[in-house]
C-alpha cells in the first residue's frame, strides 16, 4: 500500500460509527484512536496540526474511479466546504471517513480523543421516540433512583435551546417524531448532532430542510461552533458565510483553495488560466524543437544536434503540463414542448384545507392562467407546499371545488424526490414504467434520455434506493419529460442539485412554454425564472404582477433572502370565534369630525407600520450579511430585536387594518 510516509506502520482499524437506536442513518460522537504522523505534501494540507489525516486515498466502483491518491489534513479549527458535481464522490468520501465504506487504497487516521458527528442528506424514518428524545440522543434527563448520579443536567436545556433555534415550539418537544414531516425529523436529528458537540462536524446538504429563519440561526450557531467543520452544500451564501477553505473534488483529485466559495471560483479561474498559459508555452517549445529535428535530423552534419533536441523533447514530455480540462460533464436538456392548454388552467373555489386542528386555508379562491411563471413566497408553515399539492391534485381538499381547465396535463415535482420515484426499481425501470401506447417509449429512447442527465452505461441499473440526492433529482426530471405536462408544479427544484445542474435547469425552464408555479429558496433561480410572485400568508394569497425585483420594491424588503419568508411568525389562519347571540345595534351615522379622527388614526398606523417594516428590513439585512458574524455583534440580542420587531409589526398591522376598516365603514355610512 502506497504511503507518503516511508516505512509507516499500518494503522489500527478504527471502529465504525454506531448505527442503531433512534437514528440508524446518523452517526454521532465517535471516539477514535491516536493518529500516525504522516509527511504529506504541503500543497495538499490546510493545517499541519491535523485532527484528521487522509493519505493517498483511492476508491473505484468497477471501471469507474471516483478519486485516486487524494490526501488532506483537517485541523480542529478548519471550516471547509466540499464541492464538486453530483456523482463526483463527495458522499462516498464522507462514507469512507465514517467507516461505512472502505477505500481501495490509502490511510485515514484521527488524532487521539477526536470524535465526529455526521448529518446525511436523508434520515431513516422516525420511530416512537419524541422530538426531545431524538435531540438528547435518548439520554437520561432525571434520576431513576436515589443512587443515580450519572446525569448531565445541562443536556435538556441545551437541547431545548437548539430545538427552538431550529424552529420547534416548546409544545413540540414531547410529540412523537413520526407525526412530523421528514424535513422536521431531519431538524430534530440536526439538533441531536449540535447538542452532542463533536470535535468535527460532517454535514451533507444541511440546509435542504431549513427555512430562512432557521438557516440564519444555524449559520450563526456554526460561526461560533468550537470544533471543525466539513460541509457539502449547493447554497453559495451559506458557504460564503462559513467557510475559510474550499475542497473541490474534480477529475479524481482533491483541489484545495483558501477562502470561501466566491474566493474559490476566482482562484479556480486564475489557476486554469495559469495552467493554460504554461501548457501553451510548453507545447510551443516542444513544437519548435520538433521542427528542428524534422528539418535537420537526416543531415549528417546536424545529426548530433538533432539527437540532443530529441532528448530535450523527451525530458519535456516526462514533466509535461496537462491541458486544463473543461468543466465536468454538464446536463444539457430541453423540456419537450407540451400540448397547449386552455386559457384557464386551474380554478379553486371556497377551498378549505386543514391538518387536524391546524387550518391552512379557509374559503380560498384562486385562478391560474396559461403561461404564468410564478414563485410562491411567504413564511414557513404558511401553506406554500400545501397549495402546490392542492393544485397538483396529490392531496384531497377538505371542502370546496378544484376545477381543471381544458386540456390541462399536470406534473408535480415533489420536494421529497422519493414521492416521484419507486425506490424498489432501477433507474431504467422507473422510466420504462411510464411507457404507454401513446408515447411508444423504447428502452433505447429511455437510455438516451437518461444519458442526457448523466446516467451512463451501468448507472441505469442502479436501484433508486442507493442513489444520491442529486441523482434522484435528475431522475425525477427525466420522468417529467416522458409525458411533458403543460402545468408544472415544482417544490424546491434546486434541492440536491449542484450549481451546474441548477444552471441547466434554468436554461431548460426558460424555453418551457407551459404554465409554471414553484417554491424555492434559491434567489438566483427565482430571479432567472419567475415573472410574477404570489405571497402566501395567514391563508391569504397576494399576487404581485411583476418579477422578484418588483416584489422586493413593492414589499419594501431590504434583503432579497429575507423577503422569501416575509410575514408574521405565526402564519396560520385564525380560527373562527363562536358567534354572539345578541343582535348588533345599528351604528349611528358618523359626523365629519369622527371621519377626520379616523383618517388621522389610519395615517398614524400607516406611519408606524412603515417604520417597523424598515426596522425589520434593516435587522434581517444585518443577519444576512456575513460581516455581521465576524464583527463582534451581539447576535442573540440582534435575533431578539428581530423577534420583538416582528411581533410589534404584527400588532401594528392589525391595528392599521382595523382603523382602515372603520374608516371605510364610516365613509360608506
Amino acid at each position: 500500500m502506497h504511503s507518503d510516509a516511508e516505512g509507516a506502520a499500518k494503522p489500527r482499524p478504527y471502529p465504525r460509527p454506531p448505527c442503531g437506536g433512534l437514528a440508524p442513518a446518523l452517526a454521532l460522537t465517535l471516539a477514535l484512536p491516536s493518529a500516525l504522523s504522516l509527511a504529506l505534501p504541503p500543497s495538499r494540507l490546510f493545517n499541519a496540526h491535523s485532527m484528521l489525516t487522509i493519505a493517498n486515498l483511492s476508491k473505484s466502483y468497477g471501471p469507474r474511479t471516483l478519486f485516486a491518491e487524494v490526501s488532506l489534513n483537517i485541523a480542529r479549527t478548519d471550516r471547509l466546504g466540499l464541492v464538486g458535481a453530483n456523482g463526483a464522490g463527495k458522499s462516498t468520501l464522507f462514507n469512507i471517513i465514517l467507516g461505512k465504506d472502505q477505500p481501495d487504497e490509502g490511510l485515514i487516521e484521527w488524532e487521539r480523543g477526536a470524535n465526529f458527528g455526521f448529518l446525511p442528506q436523508e434520515s431513516a424514518p422516525a420511530g416512537d421516540e419524541t422530538i426531545l428524545q431524538i435531540a438528547t440522543s435518548g439520554g437520561k434527563l432525571e434520576p431513576e433512583n436515589d443512587d443515580d448520579w450519572d446525569i448531565d443536567y445541562t443536556l435538556e436545556p441545551r437541547a431545548k435551546k437548539i430545538l427552538a433555534g431550529l424552529g420547534f415550539r416548546e409544545s413540540d418537544h414531547e410529540k412523537v417524531a413520526k407525526t412530523f414531516s421528514g424535513g422536521w425529523v431531519m431538524r430534530a436529528h440536526l439538533a441531536r448532532l449540535l447538542v452532542s458537540e463533536p470535535t468535527l462536524l460532517l454535514l451533507d446538504e444541511p440546509t435542504n430542510h431549513l427555512d430562512l429563519e432557521a438557516l440564519l440561526w444555524f449559520q450563526d450557531y456554526l460561526t461560533r461552533y468550537p470544533g471543525g467543520l466539513v460541509v457539502i452544500s449547493h447554497d453559495r451564501a451559506f458557504l460564503n458565510a462559513l467557510c475559510t477553505g474550499t475542497i473541490e473534488l474534480r477529475a479524481q483529485r482533491l483541489h484545495c483553495y483558501n477562502g470561501n466559495y466566491d474566493d474559490f471560483i476566482l482562484e479556480r479561474v486564475a489557476r486554469k488560466d495559469r495552467q493554460q498559459a504554461m501548457f501553451k508555452n510548453q507545447q510551443r517549445e516542444i513544437a519548435h524543437l520538433q521542427t528542428f529535428v524534422d528539418r535537420f535530423g537526416a543531415k549528417a552534419s546536424m545529426a548530433s544536434r538533432a539527437k540532443s533536441k530529441e532528448k530535450q523533447i523527451a525530458r519535456l514530455e516526462e514533466v509535461a503540463i496537462d491541458e486544463p480540462e473543461d468543466d465536468l460533464k454538464k446536463i444539457q436538456f430541453r423540456f419537450p414542448q407540451p400540448p397547449r392548454s386552455g386559457l384557464k388552467v386551474m380554478k379553486l373555489e371556497h377551498v378549505q384545507q386543514a391538518y387536524g386542528e391546524h387550518v391552512v386555508y379557509k374559503d380560498l379562491n384562486f385562478e391560474c392562467e396559461r403561461g404564468q411563471r410564478t414563485v410562491l413566497v411567504g413564511p414557513n408553515g404558511a401553506g406554500k407546499s400545501t397549495l402546490l399539492k392542492i393544485l397538483a391534485g396529490v392531496i384531497p381538499i377538505n371542502s370546496g371545488v378544484r376545477e381543471e381547465g381544458g386540456n390541462v396535463i399536470t406534473g408535480y415535482f415533489a420536494q421529497n424526490r422519493v414521492d416521484n420515484l419507486n425506490p424498489k426499481l432501477t433507474v431504467l425501470e422507473n422510466v420504462m414504467e411510464l411507457r404507454t401506447t401513446e408515447n411508444g417509449l423504447t428502452e433505447q429512447q429511455a437510455r438516451g434520455m437518461l444519458g442526457t442527465f448523466l446516467f451512463r452505461k451501468d448507472d441505469v441499473n442502479k436501484r433508486v434506493s442507493v442513489l444520491s440526492g442529486g441523482e434522484k433529482s435528475r431522475l425525477a426530471l427525466v420522468k417529467l419529460m416522458i409525458n411533458p405536462p403543460n402545468f408544472l408544479l415544482m417544490d424546491e427544484p434546486t434541492t440536491h442539485l449542484d450549481i451546474m445542474s441548477i444552471d441547466a435547469l434554468i436554461a431548460a425552464l426558460k424555453t418551457y412554454e407551459g404554465t409554471l408555479y414553484f417554491v424555492s429558496h434559491d434567489v438566483h433561480f427565482i430571479r432567472e425564472i419567475a415573472k410574477t410572485v404570489l405571497h402566501v400568508h395567514s391563508g391569504r394569497l397576494t399576487n404581485y404582477a411583476g418579477d422578484y425585483a418588483y416584489y422586493l420594491e413593492k414589499s419594501k424588503s431590504g434583503n432579497e433572502r429575507a423577503a422569501l419568508t416575509a410575514g408574521f411568525t405565526d402564519a396560520r389562519p385564525k380560527q373562527d370565534e363562536a358567534p354572539k347571540a345578541e343582535k348588533p345595534k345599528a351604528p349611528a351615522k358618523p359626523s365629519a369630525s369622527d371621519i377626520r379622527k379616523l383618517k388621522a388614526d389610519v395615517t398614524k398606523c400607516e406611519q408606524q407600520v412603515s417604520e417597523l417594516e424598515a426596522k425589520q428590513a434593516q435587522i434581517t439585512a444585518e443577519l444576512a450579511d456575513p460581516a455581521t458574524y465576524t464583527g463582534g455583534v451581539n447576535l442573540p440580542q440582534l435575533n431578539a430585536r428581530l423577534r420583538d420587531t416582528i411581533n410589534a409589526l404584527q400588532t401594528a398591522t392589525a391595528a392599521w387594518e382595523q382603523a382602515a376598516q372603520k374608516l371605510s365603514e364610516a365613509e360608506s355610512a
